[in-house]
């Protein structure tokens, strides 16, 4: 095998596929990329049996097909420090050379045919739908994921798939992301009674691959797992099993909720500023609704106080609720500062919803007020 490649786009491919390469397993092999190299094409591949990664790498002249097995670790490292526009590499199944223009490496090879096989997309049933709305999708719930939880499956995403519809969800148990969009099914593709919840990782490595995609995936889900095509990637990953909560009893239902439109950059600094003074143990801050302005306020024993004040539009019966600033600053850093949202509350025992005109659904579980 034989390549002359650009080094940036080298670098940016390798370093997407090793995000899923693990540092450490039982299978020495799995902390490699596999580079496959055809007459036409090269593809990076990385896995840990459980996700997977097929990539297509841009920018080089192929003078010999054939296979390698690249250590992330150096590799990547010659990748970064090299200062070089171009690379050679060779490989004759012994040693693997790295030739820049001042600089040179051998690396020795392992055997490229004990890597395992990451599929390819080949499924004439999937959902369509824009790149960058699935970007969006995830950015707006990976971070409400729960990966330690026994309880429920709630170390993924819940990926729901209507004809003309996705709806992706995350909850830990005391918060829920929901954004819906629009989505295509092609080929009459469906994903059934089985449950869809893409593992938090492979939801990482989808939104780092599709990354420079500003057109459309293609996503089939499977019995027991996914496989989605991004431009030059191709992902696979194994489903979370188990069973995921009935999410869609945790948004409130009726209209006796009182709505209060906010902008998100003020808020946003606002409960950044009256979170200063918060400990692990005080948690919460208090808001106030009520008057034509929210009040917060934040308590840490030994540290101090904070009181902060912010112009709003409801002039209504105060509303006071107690909660938790990092789940407020979760859903708040994921729009955009001049971007408006709605908060819809009750009382200070029941749960703050948040929606925008995008699709975007935020719930977020109160604290109780002595047990901060």
């Amino acid at each position: 095998m034989k390549i002359t490649c650009e080094r940036e786009k080298l670098l940016h491919a390798f370093q997407t596929v090793s995000f899923v390469v693990p540092a450490r397993s039982p299978k020495p092999i799995l902390q490699n990329v596999k580079l496959e190299v055809t007459e036409e094409t090269a593809t990076l591949i990385g896995t840990d049996l459980e996700v997977g990664i097929r990539m297509q790498v841009s920018g080089l002249a192929i003078e010999a097909p054939g296979s390698v097995i690249l250590p992330r670790d150096r590799f990547g490292k010659i990748l970064s420090e090299s200062s070089d526009e171009k690379l050679q590499i060779e490989s004759d199944g012994k040693k693997t050379t790295v030739c820049g223009q001042q600089s040179k490496f051998e690396l020795p090879s392992e055997n490229p045919d004990e890597y395992p096989t990451v599929v390819t997309f080949e499924e004439e049933k999937y959902h369509e739908l824009s790149a960058r709305f699935f970007r969006e999708c995830i950015r707006r719930t990976v971070f409400a994921t729960d990966v330690e939880s026994s309880r429920y499956a709630l170390g993924g995403v819940l990926i729901e798939l209507e004809p003309e519809k996705i709806t992706a969800v995350a909850t830990d148990g005391r918060r829920l992301a929901r954004q819906e969009g629009p989505a295509k099914s092609i080929g009459g593709h469906e994903a059934g009674d089985t449950m869809t919840i893409i593992p938090t990782r492979a939801m990482q490595l989808l939104e780092r691959a599709m990354a420079d995609n500003e057109g459309s995936i293609h996503l089939a889900a499977r019995g027991n797992d996914v496989v989605v095509r991004s431009g030059s990637a191709t992902i696979y990953s194994r489903l979370v099993e188990g069973r995921f909560p009935k999410w869609r009893d945790v948004f409130p239902h009726g209209g006796d909720a009182t709505r209060i439109e906010m902008d998100v950059g003020p808020f946003h600094a606002a409960v950044r500023q009256a979170a200063i003074v918060v400990t692990e143990e005080s948690r919460g801050i208090d808001l106030n609704f009520g008057e034509g302005k929210v009040q917060l306020a934040g308590h840490g024993a030994e540290i101090g106080e904070s009181h902060i004040e912010l112009v709003i539009p409801y002039d209504g019966p105060p509303i006071p609720i107690t909660l938790d600033p990092r789940f407020f600053n979760d859903f708040l850093r994921v729009l955009e500062p001049n971007q408006k949202f709605v908060l819809e509350l009750r009382d200070g025992e029941s749960a703050a919803v948040c929606s925008t005109d995008d699709g975007y659904g935020y719930v977020i579980m109160p604290l109780a007020r002595d047990k901060k």
